[in-house]
């Protein structure tokens, strides 16, 4: 299974978004389902993202990412992204 991941990374401190990883972003989330496939899981992780108007938190120089884990390999102190 696989676990959908939000990270929040700053343009000024990481400028390109292929070097934002859970080790270096601002800010790590999970979206609270688990996914079959790679694709169902950034498709939804990122749907999820645009649902709850994460956008509206973001300072102008944050980037979102999305980037999918297997399940057993994501720490339980990643906190859930709640829907508002």
């Amino acid at each position: 299974m696989l676990t959908a991941l939000i990270l929040i990374c700053s343009a000024t401190a990481i400028p390109d978004i292929r070097d934002c990883t859970s080790d270096n972003a601002a800010t790590v989330m999970r979206v609270p389902l688990r996914f079959r496939s790679s694709a169902t899981c950034f498709t939804y992780g990122r749907a999820y993202v645009d649902e709850i108007k994460l956008g509206r938190r973001l300072g102008s120089d944050d980037r979102v990412k999305v980037i999918c884990a297997r399940t057993e390999t994501v720490a339980d102190s990643v906190p859930v992204l709640a829907a508002e």
